[in-house]
């Protein structure tokens, strides 16, 4: 949903994406000057198979973004309702997040 409105949006300055993948129309990027930081669980093989395409397309498009894998962890380590919640990388993301905004948004 992110990299959906990420897209779309054209007042959306900045997107954090977790355990998304690409848009499959990543020339949507191109009318994009947002800032991205994608997370990603570092055992996801659906998603994680779709970032060289991802990367690729934020590159081509001139994004600005840093991406963020996190070690022994499932799709889902942000959501502290599964038993995949990863309470050190959540936390660890969730600064990141607010780092990201602040310096994207504020600064």
């Amino acid at each position: 949903m992110v990299n959906m409105l990420a897209t779309r949006l054209p007042e959306l300055r900045a997107a954090v994406p977790f355990y998304g993948s690409r848009r499959r129309r990543s020339t949507r990027w191109r009318r994009s000057r947002r800032a991205v930081l994608p997370m990603f669980a570092d055992e996801d093989e659906r998603i994680n198979a779709t970032w060289p395409a991802y990367d690729a397309a934020l590159k081509a498009a001139g994004v600005r973004y840093a991406a963020f894998r996190y070690p022994g962890t499932q799709h889902g380590f942000n959501n502290d309702t599964t038993p995949r919640y990863d309470a050190n990388a959540a936390k660890l993301a969730w600064q990141r997040t607010l780092a990201f905004f602040n310096q994207e948004l504020r600064g």
